[in-house]
């Protein structure tokens, strides 16, 4: 199959900041199953400014194998972007059209209409946003929802976004399907037994889980994020401060960390960014991950925790809820102080959390990125 994937959220050089590489996962793995595709990324300036994106100059990129076209706009309201396009790239010649983010979907739909081509359109957090929010009426929603009226497949990036944008347009609801991104296998390949709760180092070579008690050392919580207001970090501090026999480290960096630090008390550390083979390591010796954000997409993070044998905790009816079931492979809580310091409570006295390790490992192992790449390639077929 011959695809054309329309997005603003590519990476086209190695290393680029608030870029993901979740929709570069699924490109990079349906190539390795025998499609031809290739990347228009259409960049709003003005949007590229304030998001903090680096800027590219028109042309074609090459990152990891797959051919990029950055296509750079002032307005999306006034031209017509498929007239930038260069002549190499045959817009009649594609099977289909995948496209995701606000920008990206405005200009496959013109494109699929144009060329008569069939549509995918992707739903994420900020696609919500524009369908929802009265700034955005006047144009982006009626482009949105016009694109996702023509389309013949909507991609829903969690449950809780199928959810959603199902009870905006249940008309459309039978075009919906959930496309989550998958981690990679490595690690997960054979469930890895629970960190012995008195600070000693968890191995491989481990046969049998140790229990956890809550009599004996602190619980070791961790939370890995861009430290941001939404991602509620002040307030899993907050209640970390009030909580015996817990302590909590805190990876990654950003805005609110100065704020961060004042309100923590001696139970916290923080690590600071490191690398993701780090972030692993560490999320293998500890107990708990917890991040109670709001406004996720979907979140990588907790299926990384939930493959490295943490006990992982996000917020209800937000990111991975539904991947997350409460109780059987991980648990849901309110992003409140006294919501965080209630699920902290219960998992401290939860009887069978090895029944819960292993099933998050299980959980994560259906999740790698290979298994979610043919999900969403045998939807849109």
């Amino acid at each position: 199959m011959k695809i054309l994937f329309v997005t603003d959220l590519y990476p086209v050089k190695q290393g680029e900041k608030n870029c993901p590489l979740t929709l570069h996962r699924f490109v990079a793995n349906w190539i390795q199953l025998k499609n031809q595709v290739d990347v228009i990324r259409p960049n709003f300036l003005l949007n590229s400014f304030l998001r903090g994106k680096v800027f590219h100059k028109n042309g074609f990129y090459e990152y990891e194998n797959v051919r990029i076209f950055n296509v750079n706009y002032f307005s999306p309201f006034l031209f017509d972007i498929t007239k930038k396009l260069p002549t190499e790239i045959d817009l009649k010649s594609y099977d289909i059209i995948v496209a995701h983010m606000p920008s990206g979907i405005i200009l496959a739909n013109k494109i699929a209409k144009k060329y008569n081509i069939p549509l995918v359109c992707g739903v994420h957090c900020s696609d919500i946003e524009i369908l929802t929010k009265l700034m955005y009426r006047f144009y982006f929603k009626k482009k949105l929802e016009e694109a996702y009226k023509n389309s013949k497949k909507i991609a829903c990036r969690s449950f809780v976004l199928q959810k959603k944008f199902c009870e905006l347009y249940p008309d459309l609801a039978d075009k919906t399907f959930v496309a989550p991104s998958g981690i990679s296998v490595v690690g997960i390949n054979s469930p890895l037994p629970y960190p012995p709760p008195q600070g000693g180092r968890r191995t491989d070579k481990t046969p049998t889980y140790e229990p956890l008690t809550s009599h004996l050392s602190p619980l070791t919580i961790i939370t890995c994020a861009n430290l941001i207001k939404r991602k509620n970090v002040n307030k899993l501090i907050l209640a970390i401060n009030d909580l015996e026999n817990f302590e909590l480290k805190v990876i990654g960096e950003g805005k609110e960390l100065s704020k961060l630090r004042k309100i923590a008390s001696k139970n916290v550390k923080f690590v600071g960014k490191i690398s993701n083979k780090e972030v692993l390591e560490q999320m293998k010796n500890s107990h708990i991950f917890i991040l109670p954000s709001v406004k996720e997409t979907f979140g990588m993070v907790y299926l990384e925790a939930m493959a490295s044998g943490c006990i992982t905790v996000c917020t209800k009816d937000d990111g991975i809820d539904g991947i997350i079931k409460d109780g059987e492979n991980g648990f849901l809580c309110e992003p409140t102080i006294e919501g965080i310091k209630e699920i902290l409570l219960k998992i401290k006295n939860f009887e069978d959390k090895e029944k819960i390790v292993q099933n998050s490992i299980n959980t994560a192992k259906s999740f790698c990125e290979q298994n979610c790449a043919l999900n969403y390639l045998e939807n849109i077929k």
